[in-house]
């Protein structure tokens, strides 16, 4: 599960430039709203796979034991899980904030001067690097 999640969370700097290879014949606008809205759809894919393995989690617990899910929930302090939980769920708020913010400046400004693209598009990611900040300290929590 943890290597999954750190996959997922390696791939995550690699989708603005799928998306930008792939739209290389379109102009700067087309191109920036593209890759605008492919890392929501990323953010999007990312978020109902966590809220699948919760739910797993929640109604079918023996099936999450089963799938080794909760080999290490034994002997944890539950304030543990608690406290990793308001790191990722904060981590996250504020990376949607920020990218909101930063991502709608981005926008605007790559319609005005097209050459700035790259720098606008490493600030939506700086903003995205919260969340994983966030998923950073639950496992240093948890682990």
């Amino acid at each position: 599960m943890e290597i999954m999640v750190a996959l997922i969370a390696g791939l995550i700097p690699v989708v603005p430039a799928v998306i930008l290879l792939a739209q290389r014949h379109r102009g700067m606008r087309q191109m920036t709203r593209d890759t605008v809205l492919g890392l929501g759809a990323l953010n999007l894919i990312v978020a109902l796979a966590m809220v699948g393995v919760g739910l797993t989690w929640l109604f079918a617990p023996q099936a999450a034991a089963a799938s080794a899910l909760g080999q290490a929930a034994d002997a944890r302090d539950p304030m543990a899980y608690i406290g990793a939980a308001v790191a990722v769920a904060v981590g996250s708020l504020g990376a949607g904030y920020a990218v909101a913010a930063v991502g709608s400046a981005a926008v605007g400004t790559v319609a005005e001067k097209p050459e700035i693209f790259g720098r606008a598009l490493l600030f939506v990611g700086l903003a995205e690097g919260v969340a994983i900040y966030g998923l950073i300290i639950a496992f240093i929590i948890l682990g």
